[in-house]
């Protein structure tokens, strides 16, 4: 994608975390094994799932797709960051610069109606679970993930196509460690209200609605448990929905004190070190997450794995 006719630069310059030589190193190792972790761990749940006839229902499929979309999501921004650290170059071309704020608010999308696709499946199959298999049949399942995707794409083109319309003059320094949406609108030197206006509207439409359904579909199973009367039947209800929940909150919060923090002291640096908990920790924790909460995800990695199962 070439740059607007006002624009004047060809790149920009993503200052990263520190300009400390020492501390490089240092950021490159952490960065490399949070990203390896997050990639192998969430491949591993998409092969036990795959694997595993067990494992293919509704929730995992769900899983999968989560898992799936993570990989992707933490791709984006991490081994950009990599190289130039590697490189000791900070330099990305604006091409690069829109496609990745392209993917990035693409992923970060789809992270958010898969997590609400999973809360709705777990409130069926605790609010209604004699009607469990008939409502989660596998055409909604597959219609519920391509809706994301649509829904997702379509917010992306919308966010990406007025970010490339804008003019960058003399500012080429992003104070971050990858091209984020918010961080380019205030680089500009057009007027960027209709992009303000429109980035918080959808912000407020697509994760509103969505930690809306979240919230609704909790506070349901929530007065079901409730209704259980044995104590085992409790247990068994609240432990499939744990590792969602956390999740949830893991992400819900991070990226919400991401931009709170950001309105309220208006500090790059600091938002720039927040994101890294949606960006990179929420994607290496969540195989962590599933499979120490989840019999059926261990059994399957270990299946995978060669140990032998009991």
């Amino acid at each position: 994608m070439e740059p607007g006719n006002d624009t004047q630069i060809s790149k920009f310059l993503l200052l990263g975390f520190s300009e400390e030589p020492e501390l490089q190193p240092l950021i490159f190792g952490l960065f490399l094994s949070m990203y390896l972790i997050s990639v192998f761990g969430n491949l591993l749940i998409i092969l036990a799932v795959s694997s595993d006839f067990h494992l293919h229902t509704p929730m995992y499929f769900f899983l999968a797709n989560l898992s799936l979309v993570d990989i992707c999501f933490t791709s984006t921004t991490v081994p950009k960051m990599l190289w130039n650290i590697q490189t000791q170059s900070k330099v990305i071309t604006y091409a690069d610069c829109i496609t990745q704020v392209y993917f990035f608010t693409l992923f970060a999308g789809l992270d958010m109606f898969l997590l609400t696709v999973m809360a709705y499946d777990r409130f069926v199959a605790i609010c209604h679970p004699l009607h469990y298999t008939v409502i989660m049949n596998h055409r909604l399942c597959g219609l519920l993930v391509l809706m994301s995707w649509i829904m997702s794409v379509l917010n992306s083109l919308l966010q990406t196509s007025m970010v490339s319309g804008l003019s960058f003059c003399t500012e080429e320094e992003i104070p971050h460690f990858f091209c984020e949406l918010n961080e380019m609108v205030q680089l500009a030197c057009s007027d960027t209200f209709l992009n303000t206006l429109m980035m918080y509207l959808i912000s407020v439409l697509l994760g509103g609605a969505s930690l809306a359904g979240i919230l609704y579909s909790y506070s349901k199973i929530a007065s079901s448990i409730h209704g259980i009367s044995s104590t085992h039947g409790k247990y068994k209800a609240f432990s499939t929905c744990a590792s969602h929940l956390s999740v949830v909150s893991l992400f819900y919060c991070t990226i919400l004190g991401v931009y709170l923090s950001s309105a309220a002291t208006q500090s790059s640096h600091s938002s720039a070190v927040a994101s890294v908990m949606y960006t990179v920790v929420t994607p290496m924790l969540n195989p962590f997450i599933y499979s120490l909460r989840n019999r059926d995800i261990k059994r399957a990695v270990k299946r995978i794995v060669g140990v032998s199962v009991m």
